[in-house]
């Protein structure tokens, strides 16, 4: 009679298993992040479990510990550890039809980078709530393509353009773009309140809260935080506004708008959630109401020119729509 019970059997047979593997850093991962480079080395394991064997020491590069952050040189040796992960805690794969509508949702692609159109609701990577993300779906999309990686993130909420690098020199570029405020981004929002103060240009510092749920605010000692914000249209007690982003901090749009008591419309974390009851019923509004609608920037890798703009998604319009004709 055996001693395992029909469930352990089970967990080891659908258990990804793997005994430790050696990887030499090549010249196409020179300056990539150690955790960066294990999700693409690891394609079905989640977020989680690679920071756990890189918080536990498990991974080694030249035989020393690293933390997330260490950036990788050419030629040298990553020691991926043996892997023990039960089928159901493996990362799921994205279903054909947001694989379709990814494929759709392309606005330009290069041999440098892609632009592509992010839907609402679909966070930019895996993570505990998160089976896959935009950059996992797109990797499955698109398996033949030896390198892509995310330039930036967009709040899973929002949806609009967002940069994918298809080399490692043309992700380099980005960040350092990105750094420099060389990558004009813009944003509409649709805000609670009547804005009439004309543009303005707002900084502040914000701070992320400790806690589960990924929140910042406004202190003193956060990070500095830039927008300019225009207001396009007023319909009644709400206004459509036009955001440039100057930094590029977590909520940043949401929160400094919440602090100037102009909260974005859908907005579960920082909203008004009577109001967002409200024109739920009242325009269909049922998500943030926040889209990143343009991007603008030279690649300084090829001295391509980068212009994209595209229309407020589709929900969104529909919204705009019934508040201009006030039924």
């Amino acid at each position: 009679m055996s001693d395992k019970s029909p469930t352990m059997k089970n967990k080891t047979t659908l258990a990804i298993k793997q005994k430790v593997r050696f990887v030499i850093v090549t010249e196409s991962s020179h300056g990539q992040r150690i955790d960066n480079f294990l999700m693409r080395e690891l394609k079905q394991v989640p977020r989680t479990y690679i920071y756990r064997i890189l918080r536990k020491g498990e991974v080694r590069v030249d035989k020393k510990r690293v933390k997330p952050s260490r950036k990788l040189l050419s030629g040298e040796r990553v020691r991926i550890p043996p892997l023990f992960l039960p089928e159901q805690q493996r990362s799921k794969q994205a279903p054909e039809q947001l694989l379709k509508q990814l494929e759709q949702a392309v606005l330009l692609e290069d041999e440098d980078i892609i632009l592509i159109n992010k839907p609402a609701g679909l966070a930019v990577h895996s993570g505990t709530a998160n089976p896959y993300g935009l950059i996992e779906a797109f990797r499955q999309l698109r398996p033949n393509l030896n390198f892509v990686e995310l330039a930036h993130r967009l709040d899973k909420e929002t949806s609009g353009i967002v940069i994918l690098a298809k080399n490692r020199k043309a992700l380099l570029s980005l960040h350092d773009l990105f750094k420099s405020g060389g990558i004009d981004k813009y944003y509409q929002a649709l805000v609670s309140g009547q804005w009439t103060r004309g543009k303005q240009h707002i900084r502040n510092r914000l701070v992320k809260e400790r806690g589960r749920q990924q929140k910042v605010r406004v202190q003193t000692s956060g990070k500095l935080a830039e927008s300019i914000f225009y207001p396009k249209k007023i319909f009644g007690e709400t206004t459509l506004m036009e955001i440039k982003l100057l930094t590029g901090r977590m909520h940043q749009i949401r929160t400094q708008l919440a602090d100037k008591a102009f909260p974005i419309l859908g907005d579960a974390h920082y909203g008004n959630f009577a109001l967002n009851r409200e024109y739920k019923k009242k325009i269909g509004l049922k998500r943030l109401f926040l889209h990143a609608f343009k991007v603008r920037f030279t690649l300084p890798l090829s001295g391509k020119q980068y212009d994209q703009e595209i229309p407020l998604a589709p929900d969104l319009i529909t919204a705009i729509a019934v508040l201009s004709t006030g039924k």
